[in-house]
């Protein structure tokens, strides 16, 4: 029978991963037992995004490991792009996400695995002067540069948190053609849920003030935001694979930044490349 992730489960792996963290648990070592395959399957998103950068540092560990044939692939349906759809449905090994965008994946007993948190602190919450909390959003307009619940889904927490309905009280601006960065600058919405470099941005040209910082606000700076999960079947079927690979670059990314930023930028440089010549 195929593994199925638990709610239960995935708060307790959750919680045992962050007090590894804090207690100072050495990374994982390699296992030394011979791999299952040597085929693995990520998503190919173009660009990254910093926290994709453990799945382009994969690769040349993954080769280092003796993996030979390492795929990006682009999921059959494009709507599938940043859900768990792809990994679920077997057309992709591996893949990143936020942490709350597993809780409904889970009550759907999609077969995924959750493997390990990535990192914390990636999202800021910005808004105009005179809105001093998120309960002070209420009637006010809030813009996120990237549409969909993976972007939505952590400052919809938040609002419900302090008793708001996400969905009635805050006027969202999401459509990127609208670009909502540039209107929280001219002051044409209230508030901004940015995520790097955007909140950098923000800070530099001295606009607006953060009434949400994930990094450090509890109890959200307690939490992973991003976290490395597995097809089930791919996790049961191969677990030394799984160990060598994925388990260890989420280990060196975050400890090798610089290493992480120049392999995720020739990765990306190389499938671009490699999707040209396709076409």
């Amino acid at each position: 029978m195929t593994p199925m992730q638990t709610r239960r489960g995935f708060l307790t792996t959750l919680s045992l991963a962050g007090a590894a963290i804090f207690a100072g648990v050495p990374p994982l070592q390699a296992a030394e037992e011979q791999l299952e395959t040597t085929t693995v399957r990520f998503i190919n998103y173009g660009v990254l995004p910093i926290c994709l950068a453990p799945q382009s540092v994969a690769e040349p560990l993954l080769r280092a490991e003796g993996f030979t044939d390492i795929r990006y692939v682009q999921p059959s349906n494009p709507s599938w792009l940043g859900t768990t759809e792809p990994v679920a449905r077997g057309e992709a090994d591996f893949d990143l996400n936020n942490a709350w965008t597993f809780a409904p994946a889970i009550d759907a007993r999609e077969p995924i695995t959750m493997l390990t948190g990535v990192m914390v602190g990636c999202y800021e919450l910005f808004a105009r002067e005179g809105i001093r909390g998120i309960a002070d959003l209420k009637g006010k307009s809030v813009g996120a540069q990237a549409a969909g619940p993976t972007r939505i889904g952590l400052p919809s927490l938040l609002m419900a948190s302090v008793g708001l309905d996400p969905a009635k009280d805050v006027d969202w601006v999401l459509d990127p053609a609208l670009k909502p960065l540039e209107l929280f600058k001219q002051g044409k919405i209230d508030a901004f849920w940015g995520f790097p470099p955007e909140p950098q941005d923000l800070r530099a040209l001295k606009i607006g003030h953060v009434i949400v910082n994930t990094a450090v606000d509890l109890p959200w700076s307690q939490y992973f935001c991003c976290m490395m999960y597995g097809n089930a079947g791919f996790v049961q079927r191969y677990p030394v694979a799984t160990k060598r690979a994925i388990l260890k670059a989420a280990d060196f990314a975050p400890l090798n930044p610089g290493a992480s930023q120049r392999s995720s930028s020739s990765s990306a440089s190389r499938r671009a490349t490699t999707t040209r010549c396709r076409r």
